[in-house]
């Protein structure tokens, strides 16, 4: 083999080695923050909601009830949005191509809670057979409100907002218990508890961070925590009311 192509071998060995062992670095230097969310206390009962006879027959044999603190055996708590608060100044992320969804289905909302990146898509889809007008009311200046009647089985209605807002609401006019929150941030770095209370944020690189757990009814609890080579762990308590 000429001098020349074995040079040549050498130096492109090196480089797919280099290049390997700079992914292998980047892989490292992010991970994955989990934990569960668990309430103390015993949080007030929930109240059946008053639906109308459209709505309740969509229900049969029981009775809807509000869920402000859905809580499981082990005190596991749902709902609870968690996300970045302090630790990514300075720093910009795309949005998501996908969308955020909720639907309509037994003139509830659900998911109750959903998280969002700002300029992401929030599709609302109406599976009822019932008519509800999509009433998204933020609050924080510069994102507008809007106020669209949807049909039954209609196409999704589609919003997003530019400015951080949490908890941005939803409501149905036409059935005034029917409420949905969206947590809406800047970055993807963000969860929202399931019915076992755990959370996931996925690939947040190596820093110093604040963590947020906040539950609309039981507010905010936040630790501060470092992620450096290797995944975190963090658990929160929240305060029943």
């Amino acid at each position: 083999m000429p001098l020349f192509e074995n040079k040549k071998m050498k130096t492109t060995n090196w480089l797919i080695a280099l290049t390997a062992a700079f992914a292998s670095v980047q892989v490292a230097s992010a991970a994955d923050v989990v934990g569960k969310v668990t309430v103390a206390g015993t949080p007030s009962p929930e109240k059946v909601l008053p639906m109308d006879p459209t709505c309740g027959k969509l229900h049969p044999g029981e009775k809807p009830t509000t869920t402000f603190f859905v809580v499981g055996p082990n005190k596991e708590l749902a709902d609870v949005f968690v996300h970045i608060t302090k630790g990514l100044e300075g720093k910009t992320f795309p949005a998501p191509a996908s969308s955020a969804k909720l639907d309509q289905v037994g003139c509830i909302y659900v998911p109750y809670v959903v998280g969002a990146q700002t300029g992401q898509t929030i599709e609302v889809h109406n599976s009822d057979p019932a008519l509800h007008n999509v009433h998204p009311t933020p609050t924080v200046a510069g994102n507008k409100e809007a106020n669209k009647a949807q049909l039954p089985k209609s196409p999704a209605l589609k919003f997003s907002w530019d400015k951080p807002e949490v908890f941005l609401r939803f409501k149905c006019d036409v059935h005034p218990w029917m409420f949905a929150y969206v947590g809406l941030v800047d970055h993807p770095y963000y969860a929202v508890t399931g019915k076992d209370g755990t959370f996931k944020i996925a690939n947040l690189p190596d820093g110093n961070y604040t963590l947020e757990a906040y539950h609309r009814k039981g507010g905010q609890v936040t630790k501060d925590i470092t992620v450096k080579g290797g995944n975190v762990t963090v658990n929160f308590e929240i305060q029943a009311k």
